[in-house]
């Protein structure tokens, strides 16, 4: 489903647009004028993300995708780029938290962990770079994790998915960054504040991460001046023990 023509100059990509952080990603590109091509697997999921964009007043377009997929992720941005152009930010916001003792997890499990919390996001990447090259501008963001920097028990699948996905971020930028592509990795070092996490239990809100704050701290390294670029910052409430 689309909201404007392929006019529109500005173009975001949010990929894992879910409740909470994607939505609140999706609208604070959205507030600056971006259409916000919205990517995630569920198509329910996604028509919920883009009508809160809509009611707001900002423009969304709605892409069901498995990011883990190449086949559909090269598709999904291709109708992207057709419909709207080619987006010169894109968040790679997917991602899968399993828990379980190693000797639980099954090789499978935790190769589809992998595939979500990395390989996803290297798809993206190769999706959207040529198009910000041919540019000379453009921003790759990557949501990382507390397991992004240690690996904790019962969490194998998950930080090794997240270890790599922060090296993917530090290598593109390594890579890309003198040409022009602003490649951030955001390690969010705490629990969310979104519905979910409230039916879960655990912290109390004051200790829990605003998703509109999160979106603000991933506009702000949007707008970062070249000469003083983030590669990676952290972010947590400020009662979180670190």
């Amino acid at each position: 489903m689309t909201t404007t023509a392929k006019s529109a100059t500005k173009v975001a990509a949010v990929v894992g647009a879910g409740p909470g952080l994607g939505t609140a990603l999706a609208w604070r590109f959205a507030r600056e004028g971006y259409t916000v091509g919205l990517f995630a697997r569920s198509e329910g999921t996604l028509r919920q993300v883009q009508h809160a964009v809509q009611q707001a007043g900002g423009l969304a377009s709605s892409y069901p995708t498995d990011a883990t997929d190449a086949d559909a992720v090269k598709a999904s941005f291709a109708r992207l780029r057709e419909e709207h152009g080619a987006p010169e930010v894109c968040v790679y916001n997917a991602g899968v938290f399993h828990m379980a003792g190693f000797l639980e997890t099954a090789p499978e499990d935790f190769e589809a962990s992998w595939r979500i919390n990395c390989l996803g996001g290297v798809l993206c990447a190769r999706e959207v770079l040529p198009a910000m090259l041919e540019a000379g501008h453009g921003t790759l963001l990557f949501t990382g994790a507390t397991a992004s920097l240690r690996g904790g028990a019962r969490s194998a699948s998950f930080a090794a998915g997240k270890f790599g996905l922060r090296a993917l971020a530090q290598s593109l930028a390594r890579e890309f960054g003198p040409r022009g592509i602003h490649v951030a990795h955001v390690v969010i070092d705490g629990i969310i504040d979104t519905d979910r996490s409230h039916a879960r239990g655990g912290p109390k809100p004051a200790h829990r991460l605003s998703p509109d704050a999160i979106a603000e701290t991933y506009w702000q390294l949007h707008r970062q001046d070249a000469s003083a670029w983030t590669q990676e910052l952290d972010v947590r409430p400020a009662p979180e023990k670190f």
